[in-house]
């Protein structure tokens, strides 16, 4: 049998050229974009005398792991990471438990008193009572220099709830809901068994936003823990940065210029160090990630 030639429709000029010239866009933006990431990553692993001077543009140059050797030893950064590790994973199973739940009723059309609750939870996304009326809440309660404290704040947002809502009226049918009311199910067995299974989508999303969000905080903990062995990664990487590394006066002048000039290429390890986990964690949620925000951001 003869076969068939395929017949390729090609595409006008001004499409292709249009074509080109987003895809230079997009790979311009992925530039610009991956490009801080890479220079730390090389700058930890240079000598200093080029980061420094700023010769160093792509490739790293006298390649060392000295800024590695120096962190990896301090005791301080291992008990940040232990912190924050606390701190994101509380943060985000209390901040889930809390905004599910909360989206869910607020999605409900019967919920009674839900034209109200919605002002209310919006009116504060605009006007807050701030900085020291918080922090006499926080201490009235006994929660100063506790790790508790870090895991509340900052757990539930107006924003996800306000996400997670519009995704459950986008997502949960109706008929699905009265289905199975009319086989006795409750509201909880409901929620549960029904609702965030199929909710996949928003839990990755939200469950992204908590943990990077505490992973990358230290303002609270700079506010509310001074003590040292309660404060996350985060605040030790913001003491590094805007503070020198100790250096052993007992060194000759030579010794200690040398000890100086890799103080930058620890600061740019500890860098990759805190966001090495985030980046790690990122692509195996992507695809949720996506889908998720473009539901969610529907209107409800």
């Amino acid at each position: 049998m003869q076969q068939k030639k395929l017949t390729l429709i090609r595409q006008p000029l001004g499409d292709r050229v249009l074509d080109v010239f987003f895809y230079t866009i997009m790979g311009l933006l992925a530039v610009v974009c991956a490009y801080p990431i890479w220079y730390v990553l090389v700058a930890s692993i240079s000598d200093s005398a080029y980061v420094n001077s700023g010769a160093l543009i792509l490739l790293p140059r006298g390649v060392h792991y000295e800024g590695y050797k120096y962190i990896l030893k301090d005791a301080s950064l291992w008990q940040g990471y232990l912190n924050t590790i606390i701190y994101v994973v509380g943060g985000t199973v209390f901040g889930l438990a809390v905004t599910l739940p909360a989206g869910y009723a607020l999605s409900r059309k019967d919920f009674p008193g839900r034209g109200i609750f919605t002002f209310y939870l919006v009116f504060t996304m605009y006007f807050s009572g701030g900085l020291i009326p918080t922090y006499l809440v926080v201490r009235s309660l006994g929660l100063i220099n506790t790790r508790l404290v870090l895991i509340l704040l900052g757990s539930v947002s107006v924003y996800n709830m306000i996400l997670v809502r519009t995704f459950f009226s986008s997502t949960i049918p109706e008929e699905l809901r009265e289905a199975a009311f009319v086989d006795g199910c409750t509201n909880t067995r409901f929620f549960l068994q029904f609702v965030l299974p199929l909710s996949k989508a928003i839990i990755a999303v939200i469950g992204m936003y908590l943990a990077v969000g505490h992973w990358n905080s230290y303002y609270n903990a700079m506010i509310y823990c001074m003590d040292r062995k309660l404060q996350p990664l985060q605040l030790y990487l913001r003491q590094l940065l805007f503070t020198n590394v100790d250096i052993d006066t007992g060194l000759d002048q030579e010794l200690m210029a040398k000890q100086a000039q890799i103080v930058s290429v620890i600061k740019y390890a500890v860098i990759v160090v805190a966001t090495l986990p985030i980046l790690c964690i990122y692509p195996f949620l992507q695809k949720y990630f996506v889908q998720g925000v473009m539901i969610g951001s529907l209107k409800g």
